[in-house]
């Protein structure tokens, strides 16, 4: 049995015909061909395959594809070209922000998307105050950016092409 969904990912609308059980990250994968979210525990625990869906970050391995249908996703491809980078893209490349590379799209993704909750005033466990401007701190971003791990360890760089996106301070 198979199940038509119509994903609009990157502003691009895409059926799928596949089984109902497949997971975002597999249509990504294996049916569209976007390879740039990377499945590493398979578990929703590492957040390699970490997608923006309507806003929101989301690990594409916990959830359904047919969960999706008319929901607007962004992977990584969507948030710029090697040739036009985002500033975050642009800003993990000039702080060395990756090193074997296999995280990074998920945590552009998750930066990203961590960066307009920054933006609207949502607070996080450790943020100072409920209400009113949030402190970028090193605390803030780790507690933020909790979801995702490097294996290689390049968090400093990490932490540093995040608060350069945001800030122009990545120092």
């Amino acid at each position: 049995m198979t199940i038509q969904t119509t994903l609009t990912i990157n502003g691009a609308d895409h059926r799928l015909d596949a089984d109902p059980r497949t997971t975002l990250l597999d249509a990504l994968r294996h049916h569209l061909d976007l390879c740039g979210s990377k499945k590493g525990c398979d578990h929703g625990q590492c957040g390699a395959c970490t997608v923006i869906v309507n806003g929101r970050r989301i690990n594409a391995c916990l959830t359904l594809a047919c969960m999706h249908d008319g929901d607007d996703i962004t992977t990584v491809e969507g948030l710029g070209t090697p040739d036009n980078l985002s500033p975050l893209q642009a800003a993990f490349v000039r702080h060395d922000g990756f090193q074997c590379g296999y995280c990074t799209s998920g945590q552009i993704c998750s930066a990203t998307a961590m960066l307009e909750e920054i933006r609207e005033g949502w607070p996080s466990n450790v943020s100072e105050n409920l209400d009113g401007d949030i402190t970028l701190s090193n605390e803030e971003i780790a507690e933020r950016m909790s979801g995702n791990l490097c294996r290689c360890s390049a968090y400093p760089g990490i932490v540093n092409a995040i608060r350069d996106a945001a800030t122009g301070d990545g120092t």
